[in-house]
């Protein structure tokens, strides 16, 4: 019999900010993995990198700012420094947590490519900003290497473009140490953006939506289930006014209807419910559940979350 194949997407919450919150926060987050792991599913992992890549960019900018004689480091090989840092981390904290309980399985990180469109509409649009505030003249020198640069609270950030997932280079990787029972971390920070030229693939000055990359992870493997761990318990409707509404369950068409009346913010909750609604397509079988891993008690089944399915 087949085992149940899920995709768990770690976000801020699940991992924290600072280098030891990320340790810290790696130990909870093993503990819920490894029960699913124990509840007899495959399990691959994917995580969020914001504050990690973020941070990666600016000691990497200032290095060059101090050391003119270095280059400058692209931001595809910042979202690659942060997916080998952070799987560092979960693995190990994956490893320890399944052998304190009897489970020997292997547990590897897979440094990933996820192929964008050169044509994607985000490249016109740049809006995810990076790296540290800068001065209006650091902003002006950014402007001249032809980046982008926005106004923001205290100066000025890099803003770079935030294109749609379309293929995951490494995914047959993936898939074959997944089929053969190991735990694996993949398409960390939405995957590093690459562009694909002939045989070649050329990193991209972008950040991928970490949500969309781990919807499609989910799908290109098949799963049975794509959990989303973020910073609400559950989704909610009317989010934040006296009306609000937590959802216990949704279907697929009351997601694509609360999604196109505006009811999910852009930028957080929305990536996740559109995660949802292509990963489940028509299947009667997928699901999806969107919850909060909490700090006391790791377990993600048996109430909490909102759970989206076909209908």
């Amino acid at each position: 019999m087949r085992k149940k194949k899920i995709v768990i997407a770690l976000g801020h919450e699940a991992l924290g900010v600072t280098l030891p919150q990320q340790r810290e926060a790696a130990v909870r987050t093993a503990k819920a993995v490894a029960d699913f792991i124990r509840g007899d599913y495959q399990v691959v992992i994917t995580h969020s990198n914001g504050p990690q890549v973020g941070m990666i960019h600016t000691a990497m900018s200032e290095f060059c700012r101090l050391y003119p004689e270095y280059t400058s480091t692209p931001t595809a090989v910042c979202s690659a420094m942060s997916q080998g840092y952070i799987g560092y981390d979960l693995q190990n904290a994956i490893r320890t947590e399944l052998l304190n309980r009897g489970i020997c399985k292997t547990v590897s990180t897979i440094l990933t490519q996820v192929v964008v469109d050169p044509y994607d509409e985000a490249f016109y649009h740049p809006a995810k900003a990076i790296g540290r505030v800068m001065t209006k003249v650091e902003a002006e020198e950014e402007e001249k290497k032809g980046n982008h640069v926005v106004e923001a609270q205290g100066g000025y950030r890099r803003v770079v473009a935030s294109p749609k997932p379309m293929d995951i280079v490494e995914i047959e990787a993936i898939r074959t140490l997944s089929d053969a029972d190991q735990v694996v971390i993949a398409c960390g920070g939405g995957g590093i953006p690459v562009l694909a030229q002939h045989n070649r693939l050329q990193g991209a000055s972008a950040v991928i939506e970490k949500d969309l990359a781990a919807g499609r992870l989910a799908e290109l493997l098949d799963a049975d289930m794509l959990v989303i761990l973020t910073g609400v318990d559950k989704v909610c409707i009317h989010y934040g006014t006296e009306d609000e509404v937590k959802l216990d369950t949704l279907s697929v068409a009351d997601a694509k209807r609360y999604l196109a009346a505006g009811e999910f913010e852009q930028g957080t909750m929305a990536p996740k419910i559109e995660a949802a609604i292509s990963f489940i397509g028509d299947s009667a079988i997928r699901s999806a559940l969107i919850t909060k891993l909490n700090k006391e008690d790791q377990e993600l089944i048996g109430g909490r979350g909102t759970l989206i399915r076909k209908g």
